[in-house]
């Protein structure tokens, strides 16, 4: 009898096994940055390119040199042989028919356009990764960082690469609220996403430019134009690194925290 017991309990103790956490092959720096939040290391078989290089890394250099990096081509990421692949909401079709014939899952991350969006999409993927619990903890210290400030709003922009300014109803444009600013962006009539030319932002600025090339150490043609020496102490010029701008998930504390950091400082002058 008691042999015939544990025969029959057999298979219910085997439905009661933990399943295997998936393997995890990212193609995405931002997503990178999450995976470090809620994914086990031995999970993660690969990260992005773009997390071993020190200009375009979401995530500390030496933690991502723990990975194997891949550019995200077919042949790299089945290679790797995954079960899962998370990536932008771009994927080259090669790379999505390969995935597709080996049976590999590919889930696509949209570029977040809300702190309330971003956050679910942390809650999301650590649910993929078999940790759903690690996802409420971040996405709960997002929203406790992106509390509003109630401070008067300051007029400013974000000035990207080659003049791309996100505008209203974009995840910096919250953000950028939500630290005491005011996007100016809708004054030079730029749409979600749009190019300013510098020579625009010069002629009328903000009080405020927030600038990915004087974080990259290549700010020299804005800070020596004419019409700022003229300006004089009206205007701050403050570094903002590119993944700020780009990425969500944990970055959006990262963003707030210097966003504030700006904001007290044009508050002391």
């Amino acid at each position: 009898m008691r042999v015939a017991a544990a025969v029959l309990a057999a298979p219910l103790l085997l439905g009661a096994a933990p399943a295997r956490a998936p393997r995890v092959v990212s193609i995405n720096p931002c997503l990178d940055a999450m995976l470090m939040q809620v994914a086990d290391p031995a999970q993660i078989a690969a990260v992005s390119h773009y997390s071993h290089d020190p200009r375009a890394t979401s995530v500390p250099l030496a933690w991502a040199m723990r990975f194997p990096a891949t550019s995200g081509t077919a042949e790299e990421v089945v290679a790797l042989r995954p079960d899962l692949v998370v990536a932008s909401g771009h994927v080259a079709p090669a790379t999505v028919a390969a995935l597709t014939r080996m049976h590999i899952r590919l889930q696509q991350f949209t570029l977040p356009d809300s702190i309330a969006e971003s956050a679910q999409q942390v809650r999301d993927l650590a649910a993929i990764v078999g940790h759903p619990a690690r996802g409420a903890a971040l996405a709960g210290r997002i929203t406790a960082a992106a509390r509003p400030d109630g401070a008067p709003p300051v007029p400013a922009l974000i000035f990207g690469p080659g003049g791309l300014v996100p505008g209203a109803g974009t995840l910096p444009d919250e953000m950028l609220r939500r630290a005491g600013f005011r996007n100016a962006s809708a004054g030079y009539g730029l749409k979600r996403w749009d190019v300013l030319p510098l020579e625009y932002l010069l002629a009328d600025p903000p009080r405020v430019v927030l600038s990915v090339a004087a974080a990259q150490g290549a700010g020299e043609r804005m800070e020596r134009h004419r019409a700022l020496r003229r300006l004089g102490t009206r205007i701050t010029i403050a570094p903002f690194a590119g993944r700020l701008m780009n990425c969500g998930g944990p970055t959006i504390i990262d963003a707030l925290a210097r966003l504030r950091a700006v904001r007290a400082q044009v508050a002391a002058r």
